[in-house]
């Protein structure tokens, strides 16, 4: 096996999109990869300090939202370009942006599945950023997306995942198998 060092290589890292509201009320999205399941209903998300980090300290309330294939392009620009710096970032995307039900923070329309989250707790808070933990309060998943279950169909929504290694992005493939299941075949 060839040895890499230490790297932040977990895979498949989720593209997510935080969306908030400035203390005027103006909706921003950013692109977060470092961020995952904390608990039964909280998410955890690694932040430095930008224009969400702001917005979280002025409304504590957020969306989460899991890029696709089909909003990859705006996805992608939401995290290279800070709203201190482009006044019409959310323009340029193309999102429709409606406010969540529940929370304080917008949802983009263009995106399949949203998590209406409030800010939990701020580990490590210390001007340069923090982890934050969210409690997830409601998702919300476009009707065209349900599966026959009635419950969100991930193979439908194309999401996409961040490679870090090579820097690129990877849409989530085919259901190869039943969690909780197919290993009672060695029972």
């Amino acid at each position: 096996m060839k040895s890499f060092g230490s790297k932040p290589w977990v895979l498949p890292q989720p593209v997510l999109i935080i969306g908030t509201y400035d203390k005027d009320g103006k909706a921003n999205a950013m692109n977060a990869a470092w961020g995952g399941t904390w608990d039964m209903h909280e998410v955890v998300i690694s932040l430095s300090k930008h224009a969400t980090t702001e917005n979280l300290d002025a409304t504590g309330e957020f969306t989460v939202a899991f890029a696709t294939k089909d909003t990859l392009v705006a996805a992608d620009y939401v995290g290279i370009v800070s709203a201190k710096n482009t006044p019409d970032k959310m323009e340029k995307t193309g999102w429709q942006v409606e406010k969540a039900p529940n929370v304080n923070a917008p949802v983009f329309k263009d995106i399949p599945m949203t998590m209406e989250c409030k800010v939990k707790e701020k580990i490590g808070a210390d001007g340069t950023g923090y982890v934050l933990v969210g409690e997830v309060v409601n998702i919300l998943c476009d009707e065209k997306f349900l599966a026959e279950d009635g419950k969100p169909d991930v193979e439908k929504m194309g999401i996409i995942t961040f490679d870090p290694v090579h820097n690129k992005y990877i849409e989530l493939g085919s259901v190869v198998g039943n969690a909780f299941s197919d290993g009672k075949q060695l029972k």
